[in-house]
């Protein structure tokens, strides 16, 4: 199978504008989150709709491709560039541009759900641990994924779940395994072409989460399991973690 990886990255954001040219250890973001995808996969690109990101890719040697400034998900994004990068793929990495982090072996976690022939689309996971402790599980930027015997997603949700009737919430983590979704997926280059026809589902409005779209309309989700933590840049003070982090694990740079 042939893998395409696409970053989507805009310059426009609420939180923090120019994330993606803002530095990290003396490169660009979009640079490390690149960088850390070529290799891995048979082909990588930029999605940008900002004409300035696409020059800083070019510049580090990467490969950039325009797109609409109208798309309200990455995953739209992610669809308009690879149809004009063109065809040859079987499937599709959606790689978040604020994702400096991602490792080598979760993008391989995630190339591997495809051995599974049912699978149409595949995300991954990173179970909390008790040290995490509660307050990490009950956040809402954190979405939980259950998940069924053959690791196939059931459900998404900002809430904390399953609910433990009957057990105080402090001892929650140390008798179930709640799993944190990591926001990497990859599609089936059919399959992504369907499900930017969708419209958006009752339950995505609910929780603002895209891919319970996905559920409702009966696509089967795998998920990879990771152990691996990443930080996702979100505002200028992720940015000061990330520095942190990049100054903790001297290997990413």
């Amino acid at each position: 199978m042939k893998f395409i990886g696409i970053i989507p990255a805009r310059y426009a954001s609420t939180r923090f504008p120019a994330k993606p040219l803002a530095m990290l250890g003396g490169k660009p973001v979009i640079q490390r989150v690149y960088e850390q995808v070529a290799g891995v996969l048979d082909d990588a690109y930029v999605a940008t709709d900002d004409e300035r990101i696409e020059a800083a890719v070019k510049a580090f040697g990467g490969k950039a491709v325009m797109t609409s400034v109208n798309h309200k998900s990455g995953t739209d994004r992610c669809y308009e560039a690879y149809c004009k990068v063109g065809q040859g793929y079987d499937v599709v990495v959606n790689i978040q541009g604020d994702e400096p982090f991602i490792r080598h072996s979760q993008l391989e976690a995630v190339k591997a759900c495809f051995d599974d022939a049912d699978t149409q689309i595949a995300t991954l996971v990173k179970p909390f641990t008790p040290e995490d402790g509660y307050e990490a599980l009950e956040n809402p930027n954190s979405p939980k994924v259950v998940v069924n015997s053959q690791m196939q997603a059931l459900y998404f949700s900002r809430s904390v779940i399953p609910f433990q009737r009957n057990r105080d919430r402090g001892e929650w983590l140390a008798n179930h395994v709640y799993y944190k979704h990591i926001g990497l997926y990859a599609y089936r280059a059919s399959v992504l072409k369907e499900i930017t026809a969708l419209p958006q589902s009752p339950l995505e409005l609910a929780e603002s989460l895209e891919q319970l779209r996905w559920l409702e309309n009966g696509n089967v989700i795998k998920v990879g399991v990771t152990e691996m933590e990443t930080i996702g840049i979100d505002t200028p003070q992720d940015l000061a973690r990330a520095e942190e982090f990049l100054r903790q694990h001297q290997e990413l740079k």
